[in-house]
């Protein structure tokens, strides 16, 4: 077994941050070069599942940093991405890109359960290990003013299905089942499973 004392963590988010620090788990950031089209890796191929899409995208991300670490000649050490995705059904529900696209999301998901699923993978050069959390949630009804007034906030962008359910997002969420954390970006029980295969103690 390793034994690393940090993981990279290749992601801007603050949530993954806090999330990893709760589980007392040293990390460095590893983010992308603006030279990097990160974007372009969350693309979704016709007719792909969101299973497989959000599993393939971590995997995706997963190497883009480890060939990073390696480029910027860094020790070398694990390195950890995650990537969430909601759906509706079959239906892919990716960060809106303005806020019409923002409301229309709230719209399809006023009333309704989706899934939540967040896959996280860690990895150095020569082992990759993967896990996946798969959640449920339900939205009460929303109005269209509570839809104007949070997209308003601008709360939902950047967030895989236009929303935050940590943020104000949590007043209109009638009932999870499944991870928190994981609904947030980082599943933490499937994320301390695949940290112990590297040595961590957590």
């Amino acid at each position: 077994m390793s034994e690393s004392k940090f993981v990279y963590l290749a992601s801007q988010s603050p949530r993954r941050r806090q999330l990893l620090e709760q589980l007392g788990v040293r990390y460095e950031l590893l983010l992308a070069d603006d030279s990097e089209d990160a974007e372009a890796l969350e693309v979704v191929l016709p007719h792909e599942a969101p299973r497989a899409y959000v599993q393939r995208v971590t995997l995706l991300k997963l190497e883009a940093a480890l060939a990073r670490m390696k480029r910027r000649g860094l020790p070398a050490a694990p390195v950890l991405c995650s990537d969430t995705t909601v759906a509706l059904g079959k239906t892919i529900l990716g960060k809106p890109d303005d806020a019409p696209h923002a409301t229309q999301i709230l719209n399809a998901l006023s009333g309704q359960t989706h899934r939540v699923l967040t896959s996280v993978a860690i990895g150095t050069a020569r082992k990759q290990v993967q896990g996946l959390s798969v959640s449920t949630v339900q939205f009460a009804p929303l109005t269209r003013t509570q839809i104007q007034s949070y997209v308003a906030s601008g709360e939902p962008m950047g967030k895989a299905g236009a929303y935050a359910v940590q943020g104000r997002a949590a007043a209109y969420i009638t009932k999870i089942s499944g991870s928190y954390s994981g609904i947030m970006g980082l599943p933490m029980f499937e994320t301390a499973q695949l940290l112990r295969e590297f040595g961590f103690k957590v």
